[in-house]
């Protein structure tokens, strides 16, 4: 089981004011000290963008990357996704990477509410993941599908749609998926043959399920302790490693715990405990 390592479980994300951002060399060390040996390389700029100059700061603490989350909006006919696409993946020919991990952006800040598709944003969205799926393979980056809360393939329904109607491989998310109303487990036996990577999130079910009703926004929710260390929460771990296992499936399995930090932690502690008891209960499927 090849398991990586993903800045949100240290509470580094793209969204503004996000709480406290801890620096690539803290995260990055501690990474690495709890066993981990790949990481994603986190929201644009935090790492260098500069392409030689992120693959110093990773190869610096011995991680293979793995690729990175990347926002892109697919939906908008008057807008075309390719060039930043593009310039993204100039950084992975130089600092490396095999995995272009699309959410379909909304286009606005953060992910507490988002619009709906309609037909033609619809037609629009799988048009651009085929063309972005195409210029990836043509530099031997996987382009594969996340879905997430706050975008616009967020629900079920939604990722089960581009599924149907599109070739693009999916991220399974267990935490985004959860939230959006999958049960996890049979999405997974439905569609195990499609998956390219696991985003392996633990959540608290009871905090989740309020999140479609409107009971909850997703920053609420984060507040709350809505995603738990894996072997804390809801999800069937086991039976999701069994049925990837069945499938062929030896992507990476990257731990991701989506927190927000008021402060800095203390230098003996914070998140890298929490990260440590996920790389230990996941390495356990193995």
């Amino acid at each position: 089981m090849k398991i990586a390592g993903a800045p949100i479980s240290w509470g580094v994300c793209e969204v503004p004011g996000w709480g406290y951002q801890m620096t690539p060399g803290r995260v990055l060390t501690e990474m690495k000290d709890i066993g981990l040996t790949a990481t994603e390389f986190g929201p644009q700029g935090w790492l260098p963008v500069d392409a030689e100059e992120r693959a110093a700061v990773v190869g610096e603490f011995g991680l293979k990357p793995v690729g990175a989350f990347f926002l892109a909006v697919m939906h908008d006919p008057g807008f075309d996704p390719i060039p930043q696409v593009e310039q993204e993946l100039k950084a992975f020919e130089v600092a490396g990477g095999e995995f272009l991990v699309l959410a379909a952006d909304s286009g606005r800040d953060g992910y507490d509410d988002r619009p709906e598709l309609d037909e033609e944003g619809w037609t629009t969205l799988f048009a651009n993941l085929s063309r972005i799926k195409e210029v990836a393979a043509a530099k031997g980056v996987t382009a594969t599908l996340h879905p997430h809360w706050g975008t616009m393939v967020q629900n079920v329904d939604e990722v089960e749609r581009v599924l149907d109607n599109s070739t693009v491989g999916l991220c399974l998310d267990t935490g985004h998926l959860t939230a959006g109303g999958a049960d996890v487990v049979e999405l997974v036996r439905r569609y195990a043959d499609r998956v390219d990577i696991v985003h392996a999130k633990d959540v608290d079910k009871a905090l989740t399920d309020k999140l479609l009703p409107g009971e909850l926004t997703w920053s609420e929710g984060i507040k709350a302790g809505m995603f738990t260390p894996i072997g804390q929460g809801d999800i069937d771990f086991a039976t999701i490693v069994g049925l990837l296992a069945e499938a062929g499936f030896d992507g990476y399995w990257v731990l991701e715990q989506d927190i927000m930090l008021d402060e800095e932690p203390p230098a003996d502690g914070g998140p890298v405990e929490n990260a440590r008891a996920s790389y230990e209960a996941l390495a356990a499927l193995a």
